[in-house]
């Protein structure tokens, strides 16, 4: 599983201070100790500044935290001109957060992600919105994929997200998320699956129970890639467990380093 840590986000109070005064500092601890959480990734996120700042900021946070950790960055923006500050900035290969169906998205995003060689979160929507049926959930998830596709990517580049609803407005949403991506999954051998974890719990007390669930269950479905708090231990040591008894992490190779490393414990 590739864990994305999700801290370097400015719609978070502690991370938009720390990026409204430049406070580097603060910048590259929270990039270190996520990694040393356990996430294999970070998103970098500053959609909060005004768009003309944007991409210079997004350059600026892409420079810092690659000088911080050898860890790659998913680049994560609205704003197509900070996603091509941020691929211009980065070293190796990215992530984009995201490309969808919508026209104008798929159309301003596709040719950043041809110029730098980025894989990308592929959002399960079109310029309809998001599918409100498992069926055209279905269609649109595989349009988007096999026009990638077509566009030049392969499948091993492409993290399609599921945009999993809530369970409290939409009960059945999370066994409909589960189904798609193994329909998609069965359709498009090699194709990933990423998926944040709010949308799933969201107006229900108690959240992070849910959203635990939600990972195994979707780990079981497919999910590869989750956009989380790699803080949340419970929720890293439940990923490693299921990666055992999925085949996914053979001979316990990475919960026995976990275990060495301390990040069992409870």
């Amino acid at each position: 599983m590739l864990i994305i840590g999700e801290k370097i986000n400015s719609t978070l109070k502690a991370t938009a201070k720390a990026v409204a005064e430049r406070d580097e500092t603060a910048l590259v601890d929270l990039a270190q100790r996520q990694v040393a959480a356990g996430a294999g990734m970070l998103d970098v996120n500053c959609g909060t500044v005004e768009a003309d700042q944007e991409p210079e900021v997004m350059r600026w946070m892409v420079k810092l935290v690659q000088g911080a950790v050898n860890t790659p960055l998913c680049i994560d923006s609205a704003n197509p001109a900070a996603l091509a500050a941020g691929l211009m900035a980065h070293q190796g290969k990215a992530m984009v957060n995201s490309i969808s169906g919508e026209s104008e998205r798929y159309r301003k995003v596709l040719p950043l992600l041809r110029e730098h060689g980025a894989s990308v979160i592929a959002l399960g929507m079109d310029d309809q919105g998001i599918p409100g049926d498992g069926e055209k959930a279905y269609a649109v998830g595989a349009k988007l994929v096999e026009d990638l596709v077509k566009d030049g990517l392969s499948l091993e580049e492409i993290y399609f997200d599921p945009l999993v609803r809530s369970v409290a407005t939409s009960p059945s949403a999370a066994l409909e998320t589960l189904d798609l991506m193994r329909r998609l999954g069965a359709s498009f051998p090699g194709l990933h699956f990423a998926s944040g974890l709010s949308n799933v719990s969201y107006g229900v007390p108690e959240r992070r129970h849910l959203n635990r669930a939600y990972v195994v269950l979707s780990m079981g479905a497919g999910l590869d890639a989750v956009i989380m708090d790699p803080f949340d231990q419970v929720m890293v040591q439940l990923i490693l467990a299921s990666e055992v008894l999925l085949e996914k992490d053979r001979w316990c190779l990475r919960y026995i380093e976990a275990f060495n490393q301390g990040r069992l414990s409870a």
